[in-house]
């Protein structure tokens, strides 16, 4: 009987062309989990800036008091542009390499967005200067990221009122004009809305002063006021703004809470209050009597 004798050598050799044959395997799953990721589509992770983006937009169709198909394509409109912000602020913040995923949805969601605009455009010539503002915005959003302060007061509420443009979009898609009491209602999405940066900024120790937000109030309540003398607002779209003041009184009320509890509680605490405001402000600009069929 022969017995086949293997040698070190060829053990050695065999590990070898197995190790980078295993390698190999790795390295294309790895390539290929690159790939798939990068055509996984980005979504903004900060959900509240969609109710900010779907309450506002409902109260300026709420104010048109119609909804038609030009409505629809507005709405899907300043969802995208609303969309493409979020890949495009990441790819300034990690300027320094470039990121495939986040320019690749960057494009894709402006592409969608910039169509759906042009197209409205030609509907509503006047929507130009709703583009205008909006693009001021994201610039002076990403001019605040390169300089690092994406997170001021002064950055979110410039931030808030691009998204709150959703207003008076949606009033001058459905009615193809813009009026003051479109544009007031954009100021007053603004006002209730940035409210929330300074009761957010509460819970964090070096912008927990309660001066500020005092100060904002404040003042937010009389330019509300102001609009509501001009007519360019109903006493009862004015008053809804009282929601953020009771808003800011329970914070002060219940302080330890609030600068305590978990951040998904504020959340729910904060959606309420919004919940209740777009409901107030939406169902004032509604008619008294439905028009009739």
């Amino acid at each position: 009987m022969i017995i086949a004798k293997t040698t070190p050598l060829k053990i050695e050799t065999d590990s070898v062309i197995s190790s980078d044959a295993a390698s190999r395997s790795i390295t294309t799953h790895n390539k290929k989990k690159k790939v798939t990721r990068v055509f996984r589509p980005t979504l903004s992770p900060e959900h509240g800036v969609l109710l900010v983006l779907f309450g506002s937009f409902l109260t300026g169709a709420a104010l048109a008091q119609q909804w038609t198909y030009t409505t629809t394509i507005a709405l899907i409109c300043a969802f995208f542009a609303l969309q493409a912000e979020h890949p495009y602020i990441v790819q300034i913040k990690l300027r320094k390499s470039l990121k495939p995923r986040y320019m690749l949805w960057a494009v894709v969601y402006s592409a969608i967005a910039l169509f759906l605009a042009v197209w409205l455009w030609f509907q509503a010539s006047v929507l130009l200067w709703l583009y205008i503002l909006a693009m001021v915005g994201l610039v002076a959003d990403a001019i605040s990221v390169i300089k690092g302060k994406h997170k001021s007061r002064v950055n979110e509420i410039i931030g808030f009122a691009a998204i709150c443009l959703a207003a008076p979009l949606a009033y001058g898609a459905t009615t193809g004009d813009l009026n003051l009491e479109a544009m007031a209602i954009w100021i007053l999405n603004t006002l209730f809305f940035s409210s929330a940066v300074y009761t957010i900024k509460i819970r964090r120790k070096k912008t927990a002063a309660m001066k500020p937000g005092l100060i904002y109030h404040g003042v937010a309540a009389l330019i509300v006021f102001s609009l509501y003398i001009f007519n360019y607002l109903s006493l009862a779209t004015a008053l809804s703004f009282t929601v953020a003041i009771i808003k800011l009184g329970t914070v002060f009320g219940f302080q330890d809470w609030y600068r305590q509890a978990k951040f998904h509680a504020i959340a729910i605490f904060e959606t309420r209050f919004a919940l209740i405001y777009i409901a107030i402000a939406s169902i004032s600009l509604l008619p008294a009597h439905l028009p009739p069929r």
